[in-house]
């Protein structure tokens, strides 16, 4: 059984690091090791040590240029200390077999590398953005997903429903254009949808859908099914008291549960 080694990366006005690290491990992982950004420039931690990376949530560069803009640049163009593309070193990871987790800060800035949707295989190259929510004005609310069961993804597997609190500003996803949208449901990279809780259909209403997100999309997976982003936060789901309506006995199966997918996948390697 493969031993489950997470990478947290954190830096730059990533807030959810913590959060984001006892997730990994109350999902079963075996480490879960909280790094900045300057500890891979500077050598001190390689990527290739470790099997899950994990970008997490915050206000990375302080969405100045547009959520994870600032930070795709300096992902895509930053070199270490002994002169390695820090991009070919993420490239590295991921080819080995790794898997990548984004979560809201974290999705954006999947998106915006380019290392999701990935369609037709093209990686690091961007089909997709995330822009502003329809409300023009920042979210924080629990919201109710649903799995996409012919999905790829790795994490998703097994998963049904799922509820999760969102906190963003910049939560929409805009394709590049249609065909790009139906390019998207085609191969069945939307992993998950915000839902109407009371019908389980996929809704574009406000607040279900907090976004205005195209066809609902909540949650994208690349064709390995190994990358995952989605806006709403399941580490901050790792308790039943965190539940909105748990002084009501109300619950639902906690956000972990998608960490748990991935970690599942990994030992079963």
């Amino acid at each position: 059984m493969a031993r489950v080694k997470a990478l947290v990366l954190t830096g730059y006005g990533t807030n959810c690091e913590q959060e984001s690290a006892h997730a990994a491990r109350e999902s079963g992982a075996d480490e879960a090791t909280i790094a900045y950004f300057s500890d891979i420039v500077s050598g001190h931690v390689r990527m290739e040590n470790f099997n899950f990376l994990i970008f997490p949530g915050g206000f990375l560069d302080g969405d100045d240029l547009g959520s994870a803009q600032a930070a795709a640049l300096r992902w895509r163009f930053a070199k270490t200390n002994s002169g390695e593309h820090v991009l070919d070193q993420l490239k590295g990871f991921f080819e080995a077999g790794g898997l990548i987790l984004g979560i809201c800060n974290g999705f954006q800035l999947l998106v915006k590398l380019g290392l999701l949707p990935a369609l037709g295989g093209r990686y690091f190259e961007r089909q997709v953005s995330l822009s502003h929510n329809d409300s023009a004005r920042y979210e924080d609310r629990w919201v109710t997903l649903k799995a996409n069961p012919a999905s790829p993804c790795v994490f998703t597997k097994d998963i049904d429903i799922l509820e999760a609190p969102v906190r963003h500003g910049e939560g929409k996803i805009v394709p590049q254009d249609q065909a790009t949208l139906d390019a998207l449901e085609a191969a069945n990279l939307v992993a998950l949808r915000y839902i109407d809780p009371t019908t389980g259909v996929a809704t574009m209403q406000f607040p279900e859908n907090p976004n205005g997100s195209a066809n609902a999309i909540a949650g994208l997976t690349d064709p390995s099914g190994r990358i995952l982003g989605l806006m709403p936060h399941p580490e901050a789901y790792n308790h039943p008291c965190n539940h909105p309506a748990w002084t009501r006995g109300e619950t639902s199966p906690l956000g972990l549960t998608l960490l748990a997918g991935g970690v599942r996948y990994l030992k079963a390697l």
